[in-house]
């Protein structure tokens, strides 16, 4: 049986993550409160702003911007988007 959270995202009971996405205190509060989707939807987000603005994650600056716009994609906070790109509806 897999494992349900409540998360944070989407605000109801969810399928978790099957072990915390990296290592720390951060990856376990997100395999603590980030359920399966949000963490898919995160990764297509994160994809999308690392190739529009050449983001390079060996670079500190780079990497410390893209986990404060995980905290607000996960706390259903505004977030920037990639230039162009319209959301598609989930329902």
């Amino acid at each position: 049986m897999s494992r349900t959270v409540y998360c944070r995202r989407f605000n109801k009971e969810l399928e978790g993550l099957e072990k915390p996405p990296f290592p720390g205190p951060k990856g376990q509060d997100v395999y603590d409160h980030v359920s399966k989707q949000a963490w898919l939807d995160w990764l297509e987000h994160q994809t999308r702003i690392i190739n529009e603005q050449h983001l390079n994650m060996m670079d500190m600056t780079s990497r410390k911007y893209l986990q404060g716009q995980m905290a607000k994609f996960f706390a259903g906070e505004e977030v920037d988007q990639a230039e162009g790109y319209k959301e598609e509806d989930k329902d």
